[in-house]
Parts: structure tokens; C-alpha cells; sequence
């Protein structure tokens, strides 16, 4: 037994303890997305559903502030499918457009401008601490080249707007 105390002891067996200890913490983004006006399809004709005005629609608004400069994108899409509608066995076809309509400030009149577009998205760097509305318009037509007229029933797409950190 003494020998086995002392080929422990030769070998520097020792008692390790060791504890995790967790570090946590809340960030506030700078960058916030709001519904300022909730968008609506008007049906112009039984083949068009469309947010403008002219057909009895309304353009959604979207409201991004943003308390730092320089951190962030927004990015805002019109749809292409439908979250939830009757069951449709022919093709839709979408168009839409996103566009900065006000500011809090003259100097973010350039960002309409200087925004990019990939498919129905459009970015926009935002670049001075402030707010920015969007509207956004979308027209869905059934039947491919054919138009063909809706089904009856509820019809809902959906905007996405997000703040994408620099």
C-alpha cells in the first residue's frame, strides 16, 4: 500500500476542480422595423390582385430606425407566392417595387438612389441615424400569359423588411 502512495505521490496525482461560469448580456439593436400601414390587395379585375391605390388597394408602409449610422442595411422585398390562399392550380405571376418614400432627414434623400435590387429585393445602406418609410407595391396576375380569374376567397402575401448589421 505504501509503495502505491508513493508511485501517486511521484507522480503528481492531484484533486482538479473546475467550474463553468456563465457571462450574459442583452443588446438593444439600433436598428428597428415597424408596420406603419398595413397593406391590402385590391382585385381589379378577377385575374389582379394588386396593392396600388388606382386598383383599390394600399401599399404597406414600413418604417426602419436606426439610432447608429453606418451599421446597417435595410432590406425590404415584395412578395412573390401567397402565405395563405385558396388552392391554385395555375401559375401567378408577380411584379412589385420597393421605394423609399420619406426620410426625417434631407440628407437621406440619396438613398433611393444609391439602393441595389436582386429579384424582389432591395437594399438600402443606411447611412445617416434617423427614419425611413418604405411602401411597397405588389400585383400577383393568374394563369401565366392565359389570366385566369382567382378563385374566391382570402388572399395573404407577406413584405419582409429587415435591418442586416454591416
Amino acid at each position: 500500500m505504501n509503495k502505491l502512495l508513493l508511485i501517486a505521490l511521484m507522480l503528481g496525482v492531484t484533486s482538479v476542480q473546475a467550474e463553468n461560469i456563465d457571462i450574459s448580456g442583452t443588446v438593444e439593436s439600433r436598428c428597428i422595423v415597424n408596420t406603419d400601414t398595413v397593406g391590402a390587395f385590391g382585385n381589379p379585375n378577377a385575374y389582379t390582385l394588386s396593392t396600388v391605390a388606382a386598383d383599390g388597394g394600399q401599399k404597406p408602409i414600413v418604417r426602419v430606425d436606426v439610432s447608429l449610422a453606418d451599421s446597417y442595411y435595410a432590406q425590404v422585398s415584395y412578395p412573390t407566392e401567397f402565405s395563405s390562399s385558396p388552392s391554385l392550380g395555375d401559375t401567378v405571376a408577380w411584379t412589385g417595387a420597393v421605394n423609399a418614400v420619406q426620410t426625417s432627414s434631407s440628407d437621406m434623400s440619396g438613398y433611393q438612389a444609391a439602393s441595389t435590387t436582386t429579384g424582389s429585393m432591395r437594399q438600402y445602406a443606411l447611412t445617416i441615424a434617423g427614419t425611413t418609410w418604405f411602401d411597397v407595391a405588389s400585383a400577383a396576375t393568374y394563369g401565366g400569359g392565359q389570366q385566369k380569374p382567382f378563385p374566391g376567397g382570402s388572399y395573404k402575401a407577406v413584405v419582409l423588411a429587415e435591418c442586416i448589421a454591416q
